[in-house]
């Protein structure tokens, strides 16, 4: 990825580095909590936000002419959408959230797909932001809106319930098989516990690997990216050869994409997510469904 030299930087950018640039970047909030959390990122952002944020809605940018719960807007209203929030194509994008890398990767990956490559995500997010006592800001947002040309959808970047279903049936032994990696906690992928949204069975896809999506998180502070080595690792303990295609897919296509940008950290080049994820692939009763023996 190449950044101008005025906002020279790479797509994990920490804290000071932010705080050192602020005046040259758009920092955008993509906060998002399961339905569960009862938590209103919105009213989040208005209470707390880095300098100059904007709010990328998840759960408002997104195709609402399908029952699915946040799939990628059309290349139209995401430039309708990203030029309201006062982003241009030739802006460079900070994406972070309110737990630490969690949805800012989502971020991320959208505006990526896109063809936005001046995006990055803020190690540690807002957590880190705040430890640290920088710059906040809270109340009502005043943004002048810019143009955004529509941009094309880059397909390589995405897998829908077709590509998934066929690469299934053609196994692992294809030479062009695509390994599925699922970011859900374990025992939802195992089918031990039950999934979040009522009426899905848990489970996995067949030939699928489980890679929860916190364990690409240092847990040592529980807010920032494992560094390549250990991440390397991890995915060499998986079996997952970052030569060949990979495809990551969660519940709802959010923690797929902390998965996607960690794997891009260390050098993988063939990835995609599942946009529909779990969600509409559990939701199609004749979809392939593993779960453990003793399930």
């Amino acid at each position: 990825m190449s950044f101008s030299s005025k906002t020279a930087g790479s797509p994990l950018v920490s804290t000071a580095w932010l705080a050192d640039n602020i005046n040259s970047v758009i920092p955008v909030d993509g906060s998002w909590h399961m339905p569960a959390a009862n938590r209103d990122p919105y009213q989040e952002y208005l209470a707390r936000r880095i300098k100059n944020a904007r709010f990328f809605g998840i759960d408002e940018i997104k195709d609402k002419t399908i029952d699915l719960p946040h799939m990628l807007p059309s290349p139209e209203d995401f430039a309708k959408a990203v030029g309201d929030l006062g982003i241009s194509v030739n802006d460079h994008v900070v994406a972070y959230d309110s737990v630490g890398i969690f949805s800012s990767p989502r971020i991320y990956w959208t505006f990526k797909v896109f063809g936005h490559e001046k995006v990055s995500v803020l190690d540690g997010g807002l957590p880190k932001w705040i430890e640290e006592n920088r710059e906040i800001e809270s109340g009502p947002v005043s943004i002048t809106p810019k143009e955004y040309h529509t941009p094309t959808l880059n397909h390589k970047l995405v897998r829908n319930y077709q590509d998934i279903i066929k690469n299934i049936e053609q196994g692992p032994n294809a030479s062009s098989f695509e390994q599925v990696i699922d970011a859900r906690p374990e025992k939802r992928f195992t089918g031990e516990d039950h999934e979040p949204r009522a009426g899905l069975s848990s489970g996995h896809m067949p030939y699928s690997t489980s890679i929860p999506f916190y364990a690409v998180i240092d847990p040592s502070t529980k807010n920032t990216l494992l560094d390549n080595d250990s991440l390397r690792k991890l995915f060499e303990s998986k079996k997952v050869d970052l030569e060949k295609p990979i495809v990551l897919s969660c519940g709802s296509g959010i923690t797929a994409s902390t998965l996607y940008f960690a794997l891009e950290k260390v050098g993988a080049r063939q990835i995609a997510v599942y946009d529909g994820s779990w969600t509409e692939y559990a939701s199609n009763a004749k979809s392939p469904i593993v779960k453990n023996e003793n399930q």
